[in-house]
């Protein structure tokens, strides 16, 4: 599985959501997975460029991005991306002149992850970290990364918000609160698709 954090942005002079994710690499995932990370710059084009040479390069089971929220107080689990909406300007200024991801795509893409499963037990292991549900991940490069890599992977990623470091939760809190949520996030995904391989047996 791949992770991709993101890269500074605005006021966020360290983001958080790259601490986290550098945090989770070093805490590992269960053995059998492997893990690559990679830091995402804010800017549209890039992204445009980046999230389809890491499907191809990786051919990954599950892709999780990571990105910060000023305005998150919970660590979130965002269930869709949105294609429509873009008019933030990126770090260099630039915004997508149809202010969309994909001309012509859905309006949203959920993840076939199903995030009310993964809150319900990442909650149930009583972790030190709030975990909730969101179905807007905001409009800006989280939105735009995420919408793009859904339609990339129709419907094999995961996004999750994260607050500022300290406000309230430590790297290391969002470091193990990740890791507990991408380990579920992979459980849900194979137990979905034994039950998909098994009706195509019968």
């Amino acid at each position: 599985s791949s992770l991709a954090g993101f890269g500074p942005f605005g006021e966020h002079a360290v983001n958080a959501s790259w601490i986290a994710v550098q945090e989770l690499e070093k805490l590992g995932l269960r053995d059998d997975v492997d893990l690559h990370v990679y830091e995402v710059p804010v800017e549209y084009q890039t992204v445009q460029r980046l999230i389809p040479a890491l499907w191809k390069k990786h051919s990954p089971q599950l892709v999780v991005h990571v990105g910060v929220s000023g305005m998150a107080t919970t660590v979130t689990l965002e269930k869709c991306g949105h294609n429509v909406g873009y008019k933030g300007l990126d770090n260099c200024r630039f915004c997508p002149g149809s202010q969309c991801c994909v001309e012509g795509g859905p309006e949203c893409i959920d993840s076939i992850i199903d995030m009310d499963t993964v809150c319900r037990r990442v909650s149930a292991l009583g972790l030190d970290v709030t975990i909730t549900i969101s179905k807007d991940a905001g409009r800006y490069l989280c939105d735009f990364t995420y919408y793009t890599s859904l339609y990339q992977s129709r419907g094999r990623s995961a996004f999750v918000h994260v607050p500022p470091l300290g406000k309230p939760y430590s790297a290391e809190q969002l470091g193990r609160a990740l890791q507990a949520i991408i380990e579920e996030m992979l459980d849900v995904l194979e137990h979905s698709e034994d039950k998909i391989n098994c009706q195509h047996e019968h």
